[in-house]
């Protein structure tokens, strides 16, 4: 299913949403084109028109695949129930919103094609340095043409980036008390597109997520796995495309990195 020809298309479609549709626009924003969808949840005309390109582009190169769009799913969010039976394209128009309203880096596109819920096939593209990351189920990962091995950074304590932004005030202390003493923490930088390949280029060793959508952490799971990390939740169920309402999801250069912060999570509750 995933061939180097189908890789090929869907990283042309996502350069063409890049060029078009986010790009011309970046710094250049008016207000009128900058509304909030909820309280630190922005979305932009950007995000709109990138996914209308997409979603247009990706049911013509795979006509039987459903497409799966962020901000659709905003619009009518019953379209989830189409992740949990047959192909899908999920597809993160603009990953990184918030960082590209500010007129700041990172932001990317996510494209992730999935079927009955487990993901075959995932592609990252950086908007600003074209950065092009693709993972195949079974097959490995890669960036810019280059198979690559995640590597931890090596160094003590672990290099964290843990988001506590969807976490109530209680389990946000007790993080800070007994999680964040083991590792040096870092700034998360809010855009899945740059996370994920964090952790496998040594920048980073573990990070954590709270809420796990579909568009932001489909391809980088499968991409990060394939690269010899590891991506599940903390129980070390796998990460699944139909299970959207679950929280709680670690990713992590190494298996044992993983089951560090896993086992320290499990003491925590």
């Amino acid at each position: 299913m995933i061939t180097p020809s189908l890789t090929a298309a869907v990283e042309a479609i996502m350069r063409e949403a890049s060029e078009r549709a986010i790009l011309p626009r970046y710094r250049s924003l008016s207000a009128g084109e900058i509304d909030a969808k909820a309280p630190d949840d922005l979305v932009t005309v950007a995000d709109k028109e990138s996914e209308a390109l997409l979603t247009d582009h990706l049911s013509w190169l795979l006509p039987q695949a459903r497409v799966v769009g962020e901000e659709a799913v905003f619009a009518e969010p019953s379209i989830l129930e189409q992740l949990k039976d047959g192909l899908c394209w999920i597809v993160d128009p603009l990953d990184g919103t918030n960082n590209f309203a500010g007129g700041n880096p990172p932001f990317g596109i996510l494209v992730a094609l999935t079927d009955g819920g487990e993901t075959l096939g995932g592609w990252i593209l950086d908007c600003l340095t074209g950065r092009f990351c693709h993972a195949a189920k079974g097959a490995g990962a890669w960036i810019d043409g280059q198979r690559v091995i995640a590597m931890p950074s090596g160094e003590a304590p672990p290099i964290a980036g843990i988001s506590l932004l969807f976490l109530d005030q209680a389990r946000r202390e007790r993080m800070r008390e007994q999680i964040a003493p083991h590792y040096r923490l870092v700034d998360i930088p809010r855009c899945a597109a740059e996370q994920y390949p964090r952790l496998v280029l040594g920048a980073n060793d573990v990070s954590l997520f709270e809420r796990t959508l579909p568009w932001d952490h489909a391809a980088g799971a499968l991409f990060l796995n394939e690269a010899g990390g590891h991506c599940a939740r903390p129980d070390g169920s796998p990460y699944r495309v139909d299970e959207w309402e679950r929280t709680g999801l670690i990713g992590a250069s190494s298996r044992k990195l993983f089951d560090d912060l896993a086992e320290r999570l499990a003491a925590l509750d």
